[in-house]
């Protein structure tokens, strides 16, 4: 049985991918942090396409959290086929530098960066053994161009691009691609405090994406179909920035 575990799927963007790969026919394990009503709303949608689902409540950032749940499930399934990781979960906290908490700074990189390592780690062993997997980060337009009152969201998404670019090349050989898209304003709930009437002005389509468009890029780098993408970092913010 293939499944994907899609980290931060409650909601958005996490949730847009999470019912794209069970059209696939992934079955999906869906992580969360705390909303658990929401969580299962998207097991919900899920199962609308005949595949299994599961529900992994753990914060990416803490390591322990990650080695005892996803690493409890990875050893107690060894009949599953983990093929698919796409490294969703992150939250903003914006202020400008000089008014940025060391907390705003520690959880906005842990949620994104920390997060990436620590899942990432458990996740790629069982592909690379399998000498197949498919790894899609979802970064930011402000991990490309950087934005102001985003130096710690930006600083953890160019990070994750960086490691992006690095481990794609470590693990090519084995069949495993890894790649990132980087969405810039999506309507979801992380964006419904910023000014979309203003905002949509500076972008050429004049409009805010929406989360399924996102969805059906990480689909195809998640296919069979993208075997010969890997290290790349694919844009959709509607020509804002390229």
């Amino acid at each position: 049985m293939k499944y994907a575990l899609v980290t931060g799927a409650s909601r958005g963007i996490g949730r847009a991918i999470s019912i794209k790969l069970a059209e696939m026919g992934y079955s999906i394990l869906i992580n969360y942090k705390s909303n658990e009503s929401e969580a299962k709303k998207t097991a919900e949608l899920v199962k609308a396409f005949g595949v299994e689902t599961e529900l992994l409540p753990f914060d990416v950032s803490d390591k322990t959290a990650v080695d005892t749940i996803l690493g409890g499930w990875i050893d107690t399934n060894k009949d599953k086929t983990l093929e698919i990781l796409i490294n969703n979960a992150g939250h903003r906290q914006d202020a400008l530098l000089m008014w940025m908490t060391g907390e705003q700074w520690k959880d906005v990189l842990g949620s994104s960066l920390d997060g990436f390592f620590h899942v990432t780690r458990l996740v790629i062993n069982g592909m690379l053994r399998k000498r197949y997997g498919r790894v899609v980060n979802v970064v930011s337009l402000s991990g490309l161009k950087g934005l102001p009152g985003q130096v710690n969201y930006s600083a953890a998404k160019a990070g994750v691009i960086g490691a992006t670019k690095a481990l794609a090349q470590e693990v090519a050989r084995r069949g495993v691609t890894v790649n990132a898209v980087a969405p810039g304003f999506i309507k979801t709930d992380m964006t419904q405090d910023l000014k979309e009437d203003e905002l949509k002005k500076i972008i050429p389509m004049q409009r805010f994406g929406e989360a399924e468009e996102v969805a059906h890029v990480v689909a195809f780098l998640a296919s069979d179909k993208a075997s010969y993408i890997t290290g790349e970092i694919i844009s959709i913010n509607g020509g804002l920035y390229s």
